[in-house]
């Protein structure tokens, strides 16, 4: 290859979000895979996954077939997470892999998502990584088929990122990775700005989808046949909060949801503060809508919920639960939870185990800080050892599986109801999701894939629950 010509991150500023329909994918980019292999790796969060859905798709209308691996893939593309440390690293340590690869044949190499906001991932890919041949971010997915041609074109590597959030970009195709449940997005990025956060930097201010367009997508996925949708969105609770004059919320919506007729509806993320009364009426008057809510807390010190920028406080967060619970009796309850965030003490950490304890949830995403460059938070002393966040972690995981397994305990001999949506990784055996949001392995027919079953659960365990079908 050409040495490449180096450009500019693309800048792009808009003083509304405007909606673009109707998306198309001109005639003569149709055949430019033709005879090639693609392989997309996704790092990271469900709506990463959304988009490597998106462009798997575009890829195969461009005549690309997709690869098992990327050993006989022509094209390999890593759709990335900002979010920790370690995914930077997982990523950065799969492009070199794949340098060796493209050193004994001829290979595209692209790096998309959330890294490629990030203005050091780019400059390192530019300075250091000439081999990658195209960049484009999370603003501008549908710009893919473009850069593309002209990569393939001019040979020369293809930097191309939006610095400001895009519009929001209608009927782009989609390759779903199931048939039997949907991702549907409602919003892009987010507009709380916490301080250890990358998410507003990466994925911009908060734009909500309109009402009308999702739920065209959710009856369309009804006819289709899928059993259920998950809403997604960074902070689903503020859905429409940044239309102005738009008299519609996230209660709103999952009301309307609710009326396709999909059999099971769950979302995330949700911010506890903008979790409303109004949105635990619907949740406990459609049964349709899941009663598993996955609700952050990140610390259960009040010091340390102000140092993060979370916006409320630990009573409040306990008030919310306590509603939750009061109203959805048969309540799923999950939460994700920093340690070792700048100048956490040991009274902070100890007061995030007591709301664990006075949570119980039934799981929990746990996580050392890391600092992100460009967060308000990576400008503080990360004066907390490594020594000293692993023993936090590993306390702080022990108390959490004590509490999951104590939850599943509880659905020792009872039957609940299962959407069967994929293969065991136990023979004879299929696996799929309670309403509840509890994994679940079952001896049944492959006939059944698909199927939402009643299921006797015969073994209990931390993470998982086995049974079998109950007639």
């Amino acid at each position: 290859m050409k040495t490449p010509n180096l450009v500019d991150a693309r800048k792009r500023t808009c003083s509304k979000v405007d909606i673009i329909r109707n998306f198309k994918i001109d005639e003569s980019l149709k055949n430019i895979g033709k005879n090639k292999k693609y392989v997309v790796k996704t790092y990271g969060c469900q709506m990463n996954e959304r988009d490597s859905e998106n462009i798997c798709a575009i890829l195969e209308e461009m005549g690309f077939t997709k690869g098992l691996d990327i050993e006989d893939a022509d094209l390999v593309l890593l759709n990335t997470c900002a979010i920790r440390e370690n995914a930077h690293n997982k990523v950065f340590g799969m492009l070199g892999r794949l340098k060796h690869i493209k050193e004994s044949r001829p290979l595209l190499i692209g790096l998309c998502g959330c890294m490629a906001q990030e203005e050091v991932v780019v400059s390192e890919i530019m300075s250091r990584h000439k081999y990658v041949d195209f960049v484009f971010g999370t603003h501008n997915i549908h710009e893919l088929p473009n850069i593309l041609k002209r990569v393939i074109d001019n040979n020369k590597q293809e930097i191309e990122v939006w610095s400001k959030e895009g519009d929001i970009v209608e009927d782009i195709p989609i390759k779903r990775e199931s048939k039997f449940k949907a991702w549907v997005n409602i919003m892009y990025g987010c507009d709380k700005f916490c301080t250890y956060c990358i998410v507003p930097y990466t994925r911009g201010k908060q734009r909500s989808r309109l009402k009308e367009d999702i739920i065209k997508e959710v009856e369309e996925l009804v006819k289709e046949g899928y059993k259920e949708v998950t809403l997604l969105g960074q902070n689903v609770n503020a859905y429409g909060k940044d239309i102005e004059g738009y008299n519609y919320n996230m209660a709103n919506l999952l009301s309307d949801v609710a009326k396709t007729g999909i059999e099971r509806i769950k979302f995330v993320t949700s911010h506890p503060w903008d979790f409303t009364d109004d949105m635990i009426s619907v949740i406990r008057d459609n049964p349709n809508v899941l009663p598993y809510i996955h609700l952050p807390v990140q610390s259960g010190s009040n010091r340390i919920l102000k140092l993060m920028g979370r916006k409320y406080t630990r009573e409040s967060y306990l008030e919310l639960v306590h509603k939750l619970k009061m109203n959805i009796p048969n309540i799923c309850l999950t939460t994700d939870i920093i340690v070792g965030f700048p100048n956490e003490t040991d009274e902070d950490f100890n007061d995030t185990l007591s709301i664990v304890k006075e949570c119980e949830y039934d799981s929990a995403y746990t996580f050392i800080y890391s600092p992100r460059v460009g967060t308000p938070a990576s400008k503080m002393e990360d004066n907390i050892s490594l020594e000293i966040k692993e023993k936090r972690l590993q306390e702080l995981n022990d108390l959490v599986n004590y509490y999951s397994r104590k939850s599943n305990e509880k659905l020792e001999n009872k039957v609940v109801s299962v959407l069967l949506d994929s293969k065991s990784e136990k023979e004879g055996m299929l696996s799929g999701y309670t309403t509840t949001n509890k994994l679940v392995n079952v001896k049944a027919d492959i006939s059944l894939l698909g199927k939402i079953v009643n299921v006797k659960i015969t073994s209990v365990k931390t993470w998982s629950l086995d049974g079998e079908i109950y007639e």
